[in-house]
Order: structure tokens, then C-alpha cells, then sequence
């Protein structure tokens, strides 16, 4: 792969945090496609469930990779192209605190950070719960206008409220959808009144945020028969699946990583109750159960493929998942379920290596005083590494490489050859001397390095 001398034009801010969180091995969760390398056979699988999920359909992915294989970074990236092509997203990591099922609110906190990080084109950054309730009343007032009728009348206050229980009545039929339209249509009558506290208390609701219905009663001034609560939380992510169509979106794409905390869980029963869920949502998407939503899960080869606590110890889930007898290495399947990624290439690691030496030199306004001969000389060093021919992750090696930037912009003095060429020589010494390490008697003491590596600063 071959990378162009075209500087890309950056926002300051997009870039700043960009170049902030590739140093610290974060995913960015902004400007992902400025440094997007490779790639291009998963990204075009992900882009044509997006066009399923438009036509109505529905969709779920596993993205397997190793612990900073670009895993969450294709997954942001995706969650861009989404937004751009006009659908909604939502994304979560999953975490002790926050599971697929679980007692105690481990469920439903799952929701809320999904509401919580609701996105729409206009809204990106998350928090787009009102603003999209708030843009689909708005061109329903804009259809009654452009229909003749007048805006300050009784009829258009009479017609708008016809046009909204009209959109509602497809979501009704489902499970929980007659409180969940009942909420909105109450939040679309306070949005028209005026009435904070209601919009307000009824967001709580469509939030997941009520801990008993009592509560949500007393806040709301009318009676619900459910709250959204553990069990039922994503019968109503299928509920906002079928209302953003109506809205007018393309559909709602939910995008949860770090599923490998469900691999973690200790008690069998409640692991299980996880993939229970899983199963659950596989099934609706691939059988047409849930119209307009995309899945996509992230997690690690351990949690797919350990068939004692992973996704392959759970029959009904192996069985689905696992691979095809005929599925051998060398050849690549991006049709099914589960994405394996494989590692960039030498040529587009390189590729990424020079991307970000000019997103720096774009952020701090300076020319990089590397060579792109010593480019290519940093590939291979990181690459000289045991095992790192086939384990190398682009997050451990933008890290490093930042790094050694951050240092020669700092250090007017400092060269590549004098930073990277003496902790290769530093790395081989403490390397040679751990394996000539041998503790002596117990009472006599052991062989140390000469040097004390807390005094040494790289």
C-alpha cells in the first residue's frame, strides 16, 4: 500500500484529541478515518449490512481481535460511516458494572449508556435522545404546512396530533411499545405545552432511568404497566429500531466492545444468562425479528473460542458460530458472523506510520526530523521482536512511535539514531542479563546487573 503526500484537512480540535488519544492507546472516538490503514475488505462487509439494515432488515457482527488490533477503532469507524449515511447509532463497553443480563441494574445500565451515547449526523457526540424526537415533530408540523394547513389553526394542532399517533401505532403492537408510545406521544403533547418537567420526566423514562414504576408514575402524572428495567431493556432497543425509521433515519446500528468482561464472569449461571442474550438478539436480527438494527460486538479471540467460559463453551452459540470445516487458513470468509482481524500488513503499517509523522507535524507546526528511511528502520525493529511478526498490534506500535516524535520535537539535539538506536541497546542488555540471572544461595546474595535500570530514563 502506497500512502499519499496529501496533508488532510483537520479540525484543531478533532486532530488535538486524535494525536492525545493514539498516544495514550486509545481509541479515538473522533477523527478515526484520518488514520485509517487497511482495512478495506472489513469495512466493506460492515458497510453492506448498513445497506441491509436500510432496506429494513437486520444484522449482527462479531469482531474478534487480539487486545489493540483495531478492533474498537474499526468499530468507531464504522459508527462515523453510519451517522454520515444517516443512520443512528448507539455504542457501550461492556464492564462489571454494565452486562447484557444481570441482577441489580447490570442490565439496564447497558441500556442507559447506549441512550446516553444516542448519535445522530446532527448530534454525534451522543445525547440525541431529544434532539431526535424534537426533529421528527418538526417535520411533521413542516408536512402539515407544506399540505395548506395553517399553522396557528385548531385543525393543525388536531391534524399534528393525528400524525403523530399515527407514526406510533407500528410500534405499538410490539413488546412494551404501548407504554413506549404512550410516553412519546405524552413527551410530543409537553414539547407543543411547553412543559419542561413532563419532557423531562418522560426522557427519564425512555432512558431506563426509573427504578420502580411507582416512582416513574409519581414523576410522569400518568400510569405505565412496565418500566425499562434487566430483562426487558432490549426488547426496547428493537422498539427504537423500528421508531427511528419512522422518524425518518435509516435505521439504528448499537455498537457494544469490550465483551470479553462477559468471558470474565466467574459464576456459570450468570455467564450463560449473557450468552442466553446474545443468542437472543442473533437470532431476532438474522430472522427478521428486529427491523432496522445492526449489532456489532467486539471482543477478544478468548471470548469467541474458549469452549469451557467463551462463546463456543454455549452449544446453541458454537454451533452458529464456529467455523466451517472447509473455512482453511489462507482463505478469507467475510460473509458470515464473525470478522476475525487479521494483522496489517509491513506495507500498511508503514502506511500508518507516516499518516500520523504528518498529522503531527500538521498539529505542532513543525517538519519531523526522520528520514523516511528511519521510518522503515522503526517497522523493522518493532518487527525484530519475538513473535511480533504475527502479534505486533498498530496500538503498541503508534504508541512507541509517538513517543520517539514527542522526543525529537522536544529535544532540538536529540536524533532517531540517538533515541531509538540506544534503547534498542538498552532493551538487548536488561534482555541479556534477565537470562544470565541466577539467584544464589538463600542466605548469600544474588547475581545483579551492573547497572540499576531505575536510573536509566528513555
Amino acid at each position: 500500500m502506497t500512502e499519499t503526500n496529501v496533508t488532510p484537512a483537520i479540525p484543531k480540535r478533532i486532530l488535538t484529541s486524535l494525536l492525545a488519544s493514539l498516544s495514550a492507546g486509545v481509541v479515538p472516538r473522533a477523527g478515526a478515518p484520518y488514520v485509517a490503514i487497511g482495512r478495506k475488505d472489513e469495512i466493506a462487509a460492515l458497510l453492506s449490512d448498513l445497506e441491509l439494515v436500510n432496506e429494513g432488515g437486520g444484522t449482527m457482527r462479531f469482531l474478534i481481535g487480539r487486545y489493540g488490533s483495531g478492533k474498537s477503532f474499526l468499530m468507531q469507524l464504522m459508527r462515523g460511516y453510519s451517522l454520515e449515511r444517516d443512520f443512528i447509532t448507539a455504542d457501550a463497553d461492556l464492564s462489571p458494572e454494565r452486562r447484557l443480563h444481570g441482577s441489580g441494574g447490570s442490565g439496564v445500565a447497558t441500556y442507559r449508556e447506549l441512550m446516553k451515547n444516542l448519535a445522530s449526523k446532527s448530534s454525534p457526540d451522543g445525547g440525541a435522545l431529544p434532539k431526535i424526537i424534537a426533529r421528527w415533530i418538526a417535520g411533521l408540523q413542516s408536512d402539515l404546512v407544506a399540505a395548506g394547513v395553517e399553522p396557528d389553526s385548531a385543525k393543525f394542532s388536531k391534524k399534528l396530533g393525528l400524525r403523530v399517533m399515527e407514526e406510533l401505532r407500528e410500534v405499538e403492537f410490539l413488546v412494551g411499545g404501548f407504554d413506549f408510545a404512550k410516553v412519546i406521544s405524552e413527551y410530543y403533547r409537553a414539547y407543543i405545552s411547553g412543559d419542561e418537567d413532563i419532557k423531562s420526566a418522560c426522557i427519564r423514562w425512555l432512558r431506563g432511568e426509573y427504578s420502580n414504576k411507582t416512582e416513574a408514575k409519581s414523576a410522569l402524572g400518568f400510569g405505565v404497566s412496565v418500566i425499562i428495567d434487566d430483562d426487558n431493556w432490549y426488547d426496547f432497543i428493537k422498539l427504537w429500531a423500528a421508531l427511528v425509521r419512522r422518524m425518518g433515519y435509516r435505521g439504528l446500528v448499537v455498537f457494544i466492545d469490550e465483551c470479553v468482561n462477559l468471558y470474565k464472569i466467574t459464576h456459570r449461571i450468570s455467564r450463560e444468562n449473557n450468552y442466553e442474550k446474545i443468542l437472543s438478539m442473533f437470532n431476532d436480527t438474522l430472522q427478521g425479528r428486529a427491523p432496522g438494527l445492526g449489532i456489532i460486538l467486539g471482543g477478544t479471540p478468548q471470548f469467541l473460542e474458549d469452549t469451557r467460559r467463551g462463546l463456543f463453551g454455549y452449544e446453541a452459540l458454537r454451533s452458529r458460530l464456529c467455523d466451517s470445516r472447509f473455512a482453511l487458513d489462507g482463505y478469507k470468509n467475510l460473509l458470515g458472523p464473525v470478522i476475525r482481524l487479521r494483522r496489517l500488513s509491513d506495507d500498511e503499517l508503514l502506511a500508518l506510520i507516516n499518516r500520523v509523522t504528518r498529522l503531527h507535524a500538521l498539529h505542532y507546526n513543525w517538519t519531523p526530523r526522520i528520514s523516511d528511511e528511519e521510518r522503515v528502520k522503526f517497522l523493522s525493529i518493532c518487527l525484530e521482536r519475538a513473535g511480533a511478526n504475527s502479534m505486533i498490534t498498530p496500538r503498541e506500535m503508534l504508541r512507541d512511535y509517538l513517543t520517539v516524535l514527542n522526543i525529537i520535537m522536544q529535544n532540538p539535539e536529540a536524533s532517531f539514531s540517538d533515541i531509538v538506536g540506544k534503547a534498542v541497546t538498552l532493551k538487548t542488555i536488561n534482555d541479556d542479563d534477565d537470562d544470565n540471572f541466577t539467584p544464589g544461595p538463600p542466605d548469600s546474595p544474588a547475581k545483579k546487573p551492573d547497572f540499576d535500570p531505575n536510573d536509566i530514563v528513555f
